[in-house]
């Protein structure tokens, strides 16, 4: 079988697999094809080393070596109850892993004013008349990306672009200045870096879930500034309290606000005065005692958080809520907005004072765009004169409602058990959802204890997400890595950049969105990258995959059991066996674009324009290990959890 057929088999055996619960395998003119065994399935019970794959699989990011043995000998049920109060998990490796990522630590006004966005910083200059000569200049000669002058070659063309990045690269280098990119690289890496290393894997999950829950896209104006503190501030602290003390953080979350545009929305009833002054006018965060210009605003109520509120966050798309309750809920939340949305830095500071370099990208509420009137939401009297409470009553209101239980109960099923949840599971979560006031980890504990999770119709029923594949793989081999930019595009390529998603409605959690030919194919190129040691920053030791005695068939099943901890099917193992004993190495050539590898226009990679192909990955691999290694990654079984 050429490498060819071999990687069109295993994609067309994913895609079979994941459209059944049950698979039996045959031959259809020499390739491998999945179809249906209903009958064998539902008698068969998951085997106790089963149970704890399946549990490290789905309550963190896959097993290391030594994983199985170690949650063995301190008992399944204690290691679920260990990782649900992941505060009490020492962390030391990953702190000591993340700890060179100085941009995790500083304030969104450090961030602002470290790493100022260019066009800003020029405008900034240019009104201080400081703007360097050269610099001015080369920002002068600048022509629009691809756009040509008649007569000349597009390369031509673009020299002046390419002279004014370079003019900005070295007047950051001389003052110290660091380019913004390297601001979501480096949450980027700390996710990975987390993912990988953490003790606290469903703590991690749980970053992962509600991140993409609550989503927000990194290439949305400030919000390259802002979703640091989004991580660190907003999510990483509520994973696991009160689903209603989660809401409130991320609907005051500066992230948020930018993105679905509430920090701009006002009452139309604004004295129509401060309406014609250049910006609205209100205090800082930390005061009260002066007012002060924050942003120019477009006049009058945006519905976008309210709307995606109800129908996202919480109730459901079909949670009883009308257009009308949204009108009133976007009328509670003007004036909950963004103390210098988009920072300012030295120039904001003569406008703003001192503290547009403290307090730049920090929640306030602005009393002055607030619609203080009466509203009702969802047949629920919010009096008016409210102010700032007006948001939190429709918060509460929205944590408390039985669509709400029903619809974060559906979505933690989804993730944990299967793609079709399972209704009584749901129903009990749900129960256990409105008991609780919303205690996620008391949710969680419901999902985690019920027989449907430990069922076979669950057992490797998921297909793993880029970012599930990419960490998982890394713990499967015990590598080493250090969450750099390589990584960040090989997920991009797989279809799930981090915080690249542009609508609210974060990434799919349904295998079917994941399963499409390029995509599958560069999930394969990936295993066979890793497994050679051919992606910078990572790096894996394969000597304990040498199988000294037992030929070929014994060499597949080492790896097979040391990476996915299962057997493979019959017909897997056959066509390695091929791909094993042949002479003929694997040359591997890879220009997926990211377009390719999602359905929609809504995905992003970091650092690029939609649409851009990705750098080629090229490997030419003739050692049988390390072939067998990358093909079992890319296999069907290692694809599922």
């Amino acid at each position: 079988m050429s490498f060819l057929k071999f990687k069109a088999a295993v994609c067309g055996s994913l895609r079979l697999i994941i459209s059944s619960l049950t698979i039996g395998v045959t031959f259809a003119g020499g390739l491998p094809v999945v179809h249906v065994d209903s009958t064998n399935r539902a008698k068969a019970e998951v085997k106790d080393e089963q149970r704890i794959l399946h549990v490290l699989n789905r309550l963190g990011f896959g097993a290391r070596p030594g994983d199985v043995a170690r949650v063995k000998a301190i008992g399944l049920d204690n290691y679920i109850k260990q990782q649900l109060s992941p505060e009490k998990i020492n962390d030391d490796v990953v702190h000591s892993k993340v700890k060179h990522l100085a941009t995790l630590e500083m304030t969104t006004a450090q961030l602002y004013e470290h790493f100022p966005q260019p066009g800003q910083l020029l405008r900034q200059l240019q009104r201080r008349g400081e703007l360097p000569e050269q610099l001015a200049e080369a920002r002068e000669n600048r022509v629009k990306p691809n756009a040509e002058t008649p007569g000349s070659s597009s390369m031509e063309a673009n020299q002046p672009n390419r002279e004014y990045r370079q003019a900005l690269r070295e007047y950051y280098r001389e003052k110290g200045l660091g380019q913004p990119q390297r601001i979501i690289a480096e949450l980027q890496s700390s996710r990975i870096l987390r993912a990988v290393y953490s003790e606290r894997q469903l703590q991690e999950v749980m970053v992962d879930f509600w991140s993409n829950h609550f989503n927000v896209f990194f290439g949305k104006g400030a919000d390259r500034w802002l979703l640091t503190s989004y991580d660190r501030d907003t999510i990483r602290p509520h994973t696991m309290g009160k689903f209603s003390e989660l809401l409130v953080a991320t609907a005051q979350s500066p992230a948020m606000l930018f993105y679905l545009d509430n920090f701009q929305s006002v009452s139309p009833n604004m004295d129509q005065g401060r309406r014609r002054r250049r910006g609205i006018h209100g205090t800082t965060p930390n005061s009260t005692a002066r007012p002060v210009q924050t942003q120019r605003m477009r006049r009058g109520i945006n519905e976008n958080y309210a709307r995606e509120l109800m129908e996202l966050h919480t109730l459901g798309v079909d949670g009883g809520y009308t257009q009308k309750d949204v009108q009133e809920v976007a009328r509670c939340f003007t004036g909950w907005t963004i103390f210098a949305p988009r920072g300012g830095g030295a120039a904001a500071s003569a406008i703003l004072g001192e503290a547009a370099r403290t307090d730049a990208g920090k929640f306030f509420f602005n009393a002055r765009a607030h619609d203080d009137g009466e509203k009702v939401v969802l047949g629920q009297k919010i009096p008016a004169g409210g102010g700032f409470k007006d948001g939190l009553m429709v918060l509460d209101i929205l944590a408390r409602h039985p669509s709400t239980a029903k619809s974060i109960a559906n979505k933690l099923v989804r993730h944990f058990v299967s793609d079709d949840p399972p209704a009584s599971l749901v129903q009990r979560v749900a129960t256990t959802f409105t008991k609780t006031n919303g205690d996620i980890r008391e949710t969680l504990r419901t999902i985690f204890f019920s027989p449907e999770f430990y069922s076979q119709d669950a057992y490797r029923a998921k297909v793993k997400r880029p970012f599930e594949l990419t960490i998982s793989a890394i713990r499967a081999l015990g590598a080493e890595t250090n969450g750099g930019p390589q990584l960040h595009q090989w997920i991009a390529r797989m279809g799930e950049p981090l915080y690249g998603y542009q609508t609210p409605n974060g990434y799919s959690d349904d295998a079917e969105s994941w399963v499409n030919t390029g995509g599958l194919l560069e999930r394969m190129n990936f295993g066979l990258m890793l497994a050679s040691n051919r992606i910078p920053g990572t790096r894996i030791d394969l000597k304990r995959f040498a199988v000294t005695d037992g030929g070929s068939d014994k060499a597949i099943d080492v790896i097979a059991q040391s990476i996915i901890g299962d057997d493979l099917s019959p017909v897997m193992k056959s066509a390695l066996l091929k791909q094993y004993n042949t002479n003929e190495p694997l040359v591997i050539q890879s220009r997926q674009s990211n377009e390719s590898m999602t359905k929609g226009p809504a995905m992003r990679q970091p650092g690029g324009r939609r649409g851009q192909q990705a750098a080629a990955g090229q490997a030419n691999i003739s050692d049988p290990v390390t072939k067998m290694v990358g093909l079992v990654l890319g296999s069907p079984e290692f694809q599922r959890q």
